[in-house]
């Protein structure tokens, strides 16, 4: 039998803790604390849903194509809509129209620059449609109908030169029909095994799988794959549902079905196929039936819908396999604080303020707190420029010494704080973004919430535009006064609303899935980290901004408000806050490749 250093290229390492030069599956012996152990992959078990760019037009029965970062949605109901809007893995923007209005449709293709749209309801005289059309990526063009007229196809099924139409029905009866599409013709192969409609589907002309839908008429499990000649029937879903949708670019042995009508009502539920059965995994945040989807078994994309209401809500799916982040516990602040500020990152942060009898200055180095020179003026609830260093960073407005708010700017050289020009608006509870001669103050309070923006050159403060939506006890982050982000907060009620900055303007992007207030935040405005907060109440949770969509991720270990962050959306600090009492609380957020496992018996 081969030794584990033949197998492995090493022989075993005797360490005292964690090792830290271990790679990837490598076994070693921990002698500290008498144990074997070994690095494994850290990685989700199970996909999760986050949200993405709304649909400009809220729909239902709407037709799909494409993939994660590249789909296309096009017509839909109410009414019979001809409006088509392509989606780039961020937002949605209104292309050209179909030819004809329709809804309940079937779709086909494998981005936003080439579909097939078929079947479905016109609204003209007869309603229930043949018509075909192709998109070039720029415009639809009609092409040869359908052989058989019919609405409530399979969602999603192969490319716009070859695609499958699968069942559906003519208003009665539902139907069992299956054409093929070869570029120029539809022509019938093999029909289903069990007629009915509004089913969802997903892969190629000669390995595809069929699911859902109605029969006649219950709601419908059934699950069938087709070889290019015949169907088979295979695992049921878990949940009968009709008006569902899928990955429609999976395979017929790995995909994804999503939302539907099992009752009613519409139902969030996820199933993932893998060749042999289906498995519910992570639900989509937002019930709903009649909606379209796009991608893959790991990066789909589900949109549109109703709730009810019509919806124009997107959201991403991230399959099993992604890295996950989390919180462990770090050593705590010297002194507790609530309201502090900070700036640096994880391994070279410094926390200052949130009293204001005193105006403590800590210094953190990846390991632990220590104290420097205080504040000149002791405050808490002030801003601070969160992408500073250790050695050159801002601290500005803020309440001390029982005055309502302060309008001082303090410089730190890394040594000593020295106090320079004043915003031009004194104010509290506000956010901070930037660098020691870059930064931003970010709206807050002075009698009332107010929306100024004023930038730091490092040496005036200069007002700019407002934010969009004025607010106090928001977070803030970003590189400099060019590039930030501001998110939470509160004006006469906890805000879930994040604004970008570009330099000039504030523009709205996605909003975070949990409103609150007094959070904490990291990052930079296309990559960021939100956590704690109240909304109230208290909140332990923490999401994932990637430059559109906020997701929710592993939460904090303690609840708090009032508390501070620093550093990036993979490697952030959380620190000090509220439970109450103040708290000297700090903990580390990390998205290693890698986790230390423990052997057991």
């Amino acid at each position: 039998m081969a030794t584990y250093k033949e197998k492995v290229g090493t022989a075993v390492v005797n360490y005292a803790g964690d090792y830290p030069g271990a790679v990837e599956g490598e076994l070693w012996y921990d002698s500290t604390n008498k144990g074997w152990k070994y690095l494994y992959p850290n990685v989700t078990s199970a996909g999760s849903w986050r949200t993405g760019g709304n649909l400009n037009t809220a729909r239902f029965g709407l037709g799909n194509a494409g993939s994660y970062t590249s789909a296309l949605a096009f017509g839909g109901a109410p009414g019979e809509k001809t409006v088509t809007e392509s989606y780039n893995g961020i937002s949605w923007t209104e292309v050209a129209d179909f030819n004809t209005g329709k809804k309940y449709m079937g779709g086909a293709g494998v981005s936003n620059t080439s579909a097939l749209a078929y079947g479905g309801n016109t609204g003209a005289t007869p309603a229930i449609s043949a018509l075909t059309e192709s998109w070039s990526g720029s415009s639809w063009t009609e092409v040869n109908d359908l052989n058989t007229a019919r609405r409530f196809p399979a969602l999603g099924n192969g490319t716009n030169t070859a695609a499958l139409c699968i069942g559906g029905d003519q208003d009665p009866p539902r139907v069992a029909l299956v054409e093929q599409w070869n570029g120029t013709n539809w022509t019938e192969t093999g029909d289903l095994n069990t007629a009915r409609s509004q089913l969802a589907s997903a892969g190629i002309t000669t390995a595809a799988i069929a699911f859902g839908g109605v029969i006649n008429p219950p709601r419908s499990a059934n699950a069938e794959q087709f070889n290019g000649t015949s169907w088979t029937e295979v695992g049921d879903l878990n949940t009968a549902r009709q008006q569902l949708a899928g990955a429609a670019l999976g395979t017929s042995t790995s995909t994804l079905a999503f939302g539907g009508n099992s009752g009613p009502p519409s139902v969030a539920l996820t199933e993932l196929w893998n060749g042999t059965s289906w498995s519910e995994t992570t639900d989509l945040s937002t019930s709903r039936e009649y909606l379209a989807g796009a991608g893959t078994a790991t990066n789909a994309l589900a949109f549109g819908g109703s709730g009810p209401p019509d919806l124009t809500a997107t959201e991403e799916w991230t399959g099993a396999g992604a890295a996950v982040g989390a919180w462990s516990t770090a050593t705590s602040l010297n002194n507790a604080r609530k309201s502090p500020a900070g700036s640096g990152t994880q391994t070279a942060g410094l926390a200052f303020g949130g009293d204001e009898t005193t105006g403590y200055t800590e210094l953190y180095n990846g390991t632990n707190w220590t104290e420097l020179n205080d504040l000149i003026r002791p405050r808490q609830l002030l801003g601070s420029s969160t992408s500073g260093t250790t050695t050159a960073s801002l601290a500005f407005g803020g309440l001390y010494g029982g005055n309502p708010t302060t309008a001082v700017t303090e410089s730190w050289n890394g040594t000593n704080w020295t106090e320079v020009n004043d915003l031009n608006t004194a104010r509290a509870r506000l956010g901070g973004a930037g660098t020691q001669t870059s930064a931003l103050a970010i709206s807050g309070y002075t009698t009332t919430h107010v929306g100024n923006t004023e930038s730091w050159n490092g040496t005036n403060w200069t007002e700019v535009n407002d934010i969009n939506t004025a607010r106090y006890a928001l977070a803030g982050c970003g590189v400099d006064n060019t590039s930030a982000l501001a998110f939470g907060g509160y004006d006469t009620e906890s805000k879930s609303s994040a604004e970008t900055w570009n330099g000039t303007n504030w523009a709205d992007t996605g909003d975070m899935n949990t409103a609150r207030n007094s959070l904490g935040g990291a990052g930079n405005r296309t990559s960021a980290l939100a956590f704690g907060g109240s909304g109230p109440p208290q909140t332990t949770n923490t999401e994932d901004f990637n430059g559109a969509s906020w997701t929710e991720v592993n939460n904090l270990n303690t609840s708090r408000e009032s508390l501070a962050g620093l550093g990036t959306s993979t490697a952030a600090l959380a620190f000090g806050g509220e439970v109450p009492p103040p708290s000297t609380a700090t903990e580390e957020w990390n998205v290693p490749s890698n986790t230390v496992k423990t052997l057991t018996d």
